[in-house]
């Protein structure tokens, strides 16, 4: 997809083909002297150990072969396709002996990496990648490639040379679950679009993507025993567009692309509130039999399912159903935010009889944490987006056993404002610039809940005001490395003013990448 490169973008790539490709020297903002640019100490996120090897370095040329056999050969893959068309080599993958000048991928590493994690060695004469499975491989592929100079990230040809740094990186997670939430309700996004921010968050290891599939300004996934959930609900959005759908074909085209990265997507139902585009597809589902009109602004907590109606639950049962049929992933996500117009009674009413369906089709419940009414069991997840550090309902979910997804608005929400000039975002939790995403402990910020209570971090990303993928860019970076980070790294390895350096580095990768991010005052960024 071809998209103009704003001003920060263009600016950025032109330092890409000249000083980082001139020995690694890097130009800090301002004229500042440059420094040497320490790949394997600027890594995002950090890693659990880092050992670098002065006077070492690998290079790669146009004679280097990946070396992956079979389950490996998929990481292979990957990486011989991220490095092709910047350093213009072959970059075979095969499962010959490792030769000097060669990076090699084994699914040999010891149990103590865990599922994700991995050993990346780096020699002068060869790079190996060490893991339990092919996620820990991929992994280490995204360490790799930040350890590569900037450019790499280049679609196409540029000088070189290639060179890697030496020494040793140990690295698994904190936390398992390290996610994102695309809104794709109140603008529409394409499966292209949806593909690009998937291959842009896996770079900082982020491994679930939750997909915002309804709302009250459009419902975006083919229901078949319902179709005109998006003939209609899908046919606008916030300011009146031509909104649109994803087939349920290409719904799994995402859920596989996403795979192919070792993201696994959590499909979103938000109901009984958040509902004004089904309600407009089908009369019978409002409790005076009259279908509201389409709903283009961006006010909530107007509209609600007739919980007395038993059609609302056989519908609901059918979505349920036919979604986790598509939906390899674990977890269904029913919504449950902001039900204003639902009375508390109603709402517990109508989740003793929803709360269930996802697990009678195979699914593990997850919702926003308003659904701890209705007293989830078992291995529930609550997802906690308020924006204050305790909530009785989280302290009640945790005394039953279910997990908390942390998100909390003021600290994680992507669509927000980084300061009052921002031209895109919203800011009613406030605003939140790169120091606010990344300081905060999601292991201890929330009282009652421990650790182990957490299930991981996500960082929702609302689209109100975003209408394409610059603008999804924009929002996203620099906070999501932080997000990522907060997810990933060891806590005795989180600390802001390692992180703000850190990421000054990357800023010609994110360009290199065309990544349009927002140049925070927070961070100086070494052009």
């Amino acid at each position: 997809m071809t998209r103009p490169l704003p001003t920060v973008r263009k600016a950025a790539l032109a330092v890409v083909t000249g000083a980082l490709l001139t020995g690694g020297l890097v130009a800090p903002a301002g004229g500042a002297p440059a420094v040497e640019n320490t790949a394997m100490e600027n890594i995002i996120p950090a890693p659990e150990s880092v050992q670098p090897a002065p006077g070492t370095t690998f290079e790669l040329t146009g004679q280097t072969s990946v070396k992956a056999a079979g389950e490996a050969a998929e990481a292979g893959e990957y990486l011989a396709g991220i490095l092709r068309p910047a350093t213009g080599f072959p970059v075979p993958v095969d499962q010959r002996a490792l030769g000097s000048g060669d990076i090699s991928l084994a699914l040999d590493g010891s149990p103590e990496l865990g599922p994700a994690g991995y050993r990346l060695q780096a020699a002068d004469d060869n790079i190996g990648i060490h893991a339990t499975s092919v996620e820990g491989l991929f992994n280490g592929v995204q360490t790799l490639r930040q350890l590569l100079p900037a450019a790499i990230g280049s679609p196409t040809e540029q000088p070189g040379p290639w060179t890697v740094p030496g020494g040793e990186i140990v690295d698994k997670p904190r936390f398992e679950h390290r996610a994102t939430m695309l809104d794709v309700a109140r603008h529409f996004f394409t499966v292209d679009q949806v593909k690009l921010y998937i291959d842009q968050v896996a770079r900082y290891k982020i491994n679930w993507l939750h997909l915002h599939l309804t709302d009250d300004q459009g419902w975006r996934i083919q229901i078949n025993s319902w179709p005109r959930l998006t003939e209609h609900g899908g046919s606008t959005e916030v300011g009146g567009g031509p909104g649109g759908y994803y087939t349920q074909e290409d719904y799994a085209e995402i859920v596989e692309y996403a795979a192919s990265r070792h993201i696994t997507v959590v499909p979103e139902i938000d109901m009984p509130g958040h509902t004004n585009a089904a309600l407009a597809s089908y009369a019978e589902f409002n409790c005076d039999g009259v279908a509201p009109p389409l709903y283009t602004g961006i006010e909530v907590g107007f509209s609600s399912f007739c919980v007395d109606k038993e059609i609302t639950y056989q519908f609901v049962e059918d979505v349920v159903r036919e979604i986790a049929a598509i939906t390899p992933g674990p977890y269904l996500h029913i919504g449950g935010d902001e039900a204003h117009s639902t009375t508390d009674e109603d709402y517990k009413q109508f989740f003793e009889r929803v709360i269930p369906l996802p697990a009678k089709y195979g699914k593990t419940a997850m919702g926003w944490h308003e659904y701890g009414k209705a007293a989830p069991e078992g291995n529930a997840v609550l997802q906690y987006w308020g924006t204050t550090d305790s909530d009785p309902l989280l302290t009640d979910a945790v005394a039953r056993g279910n997990k908390i997804l942390a998100s909390p608005a003021n600290k994680f929400y992507l669509d927000h404002k980084y300061d009052e000039n921002t031209e895109l975002g919203l800011h009613w939790a406030g605003y939140i610039e790169v120091a606010d995403a990344y300081g905060w402990d999601p292991g201890s910020y929330l009282k009652g809940v421990p650790e182990e209570s957490i299930l991981g971090v996500e960082a929702p990303l609302w689209s109100e005001t975003l209408e394409n993928s610059d603008h999804i860019e924009f929002m996203a970076f620099p906070r999501l490395p932080a997000i990522a980070e907060l997810g990933w790294s060891p806590k005795s390895a989180q600390n802001w003013e390692s992180f703000s350096q850190r990421l000054a580095t990357h800023a010609p990768r994110l360009a290199a990448s065309g990544i349009d991010y927002h140049r925070s005052p927070q961070i100086p960024w070494q052009d």
